[in-house]
């Protein structure tokens, strides 16, 4: 019971420290002119549009090119995150499907 108490410990611990290394990884997503740079944690670190882009006449193509970049920004920063994860449960859970 108690090596199992020391498992949830070191697997809790280890969770913090892959969180913490996610807040300084950056990913981007980026379409037509705007980027959109996040931490791998999913936050808003950047948001670049060009100026061109920056008219009433060009709203609705703005909004376009922002839900994609943000959608390419978030997948990316889903893929790092599962890949940190995955690395994490190798040594938690040695065979474990998945891992």
């Amino acid at each position: 019971m108690f090596d199992l108490m020391n498992k949830f410990g070191d697997i809790r611990k280890k969770m913090e420290e892959i969180k913490s290394r996610l807040d300084h990884i950056t990913v981007e997503g980026e379409a037509g002119p705007v980027l959109i740079q996040l931490t791998a944690n999913r936050k808003v670190k950047n948001i670049t549009i060009q100026e061109g882009m920056l008219s009433p006449d060009h709203k609705e193509e703005l909004q376009e090119f922002l839900e994609i970049a943000l959608s390419r920004a978030l997948e990316k920063a889903e893929n790092v995150s599962e890949t940190e994860m995955k690395a994490a449960g190798k040594d938690f859970l040695p065979g474990f499907p998945g891992f």
